[in-house]
Parts: C-alpha cells; structure tokens; sequence
C-alpha cells in the first residue's frame, strides 16, 4: 500500500492525473508526452538527489516539451534534485539550466553561468553554436561564424587544443598544447588559448 501511494505520488507530481488510470498501461498505450512522463516519474520515485537527463525532450513535439521541461525545473526548484541536463538544444538550455558546459569532442571547453556562456561566449566553438540558433524573424540578419573542416575522428584526436584543425584563429600553440580551463570571469572558465590573451 505505501509503494502504491508512493507511486501516485510521483505520478501525479509528473502530471498524470488521474495516477490510477496509468497504473495498468502498457507504453504502447501512451503518448510519448506520457512515456517521457512515465520515465521522469520512475526516477523520481526512488527519491534522488541526482538525475541524469539526456535529451528529455529532444524528440517530442514542441507543445508537449514546454510541460516536459516545466517538470523537470519543478523537481530541481520543489524536490531539491540535481539535474545534469545534457542537450544540443541551447534554447532549452537557457530555460532549464543554472550552469552550463559546452563540450567539443569529449572534453568542456567552456563552462559557467548558463546566461553568461550564451550571452558572452569566449570560446570560438561556444560563439559558432550560439550564433547557429535559428532567431524566428527573416528580417534579422547576424554574423556567422565559419567552422572549416570536418569533426576529427575521436579515436584518433588531433594533438593540442581537439578544435585547432577547425578554429580560424589557430596558431602553433593551439596544435601543440592542450589548454586547460581557467577563468575569465567570475565563475566562467574557457580552455582557449586565444580567448586568455
């Protein structure tokens, strides 16, 4: 009886009311809204400290990702739960995250506030994803920032900073050492050469 209270618990903290009408359903019954619902409530039912939430909402429709990410910020704000969020989308980034890491090839190359990094990034590979968000109006017209090249291949990654065979602004150092992260802000660390001049 207490698994089950604790069950409707969760599952109407996840937005499936009424919870009893879930409790049979197999995931071919459910939308996918409610199985990424259902997935959320399995986490959160164990009671933890820490989630780990890779691409929660990346293949749902857009009016079902608002209610998605809604619960998730709930939980981290109401539940005290850490949540890692990791996402290609940076708009739900902005939305969700308090701190944000951008990563190139498997290591961070900038990391801080979440405002501070899409608003001020420092690192040439940061300022190319931002600059890459689609703005919804055809009349705004901004820089693009060219990457040449193509991705390394990361069983065999390049020597020195992993971005210097696509960064325009490489030198000799960036293809010989590796930069380590270190602050230009207040709580914003990049690991770029070229930014720490």
């Amino acid at each position: 009886m207490e698994r089950e209270l604790r069950v409707r618990e969760v599952l109407e903290q996840c937005g499936l009311t009424p919870a009893e009408v879930f409790f049979d359903k197999y995931p071919h019954q459910l939308s996918g809204g409610q199985r990424q619902r259902i997935a959320i409530a399995r986490a959160m039912v164990l009671q933890p400290e820490f989630i780990v939430a890779d691409e929660p909402v990346s293949m749902l429709d857009v009016s079902i990702r608002a209610g998605i990410l809604n619960i998730l910020k709930s939980l981290s704000q109401d539940a005290g739960v850490a949540i890692l969020y990791i996402s290609h989308d940076l708009s739900t980034i902005r939305y969700i995250c308090h701190r944000t890491a951008i990563m190139y090839l498997g290591r961070i190359v900038e990391i801080g506030p979440t405002l501070s990094v899409l608003e001020k990034p420092f690192h040439p590979y940061s300022k190319a994803l931002i600059l890459a968000i689609p703005v919804p109006d055809p009349h705004y017209h901004r820089e693009r920032l060219n990457i040449k090249g193509e991705i390394p291949n990361p069983i065999d990654l390049p020597s020195g900073c992993r971005f210097h065979t696509r960064c325009e602004n490489s030198e000799k150092r960036c293809s010989e050492e590796e930069p380590t992260l270190k602050f230009v802000e207040e709580d914003h660390q990049v690991a770029c050469h070229q930014a720490l001049k």
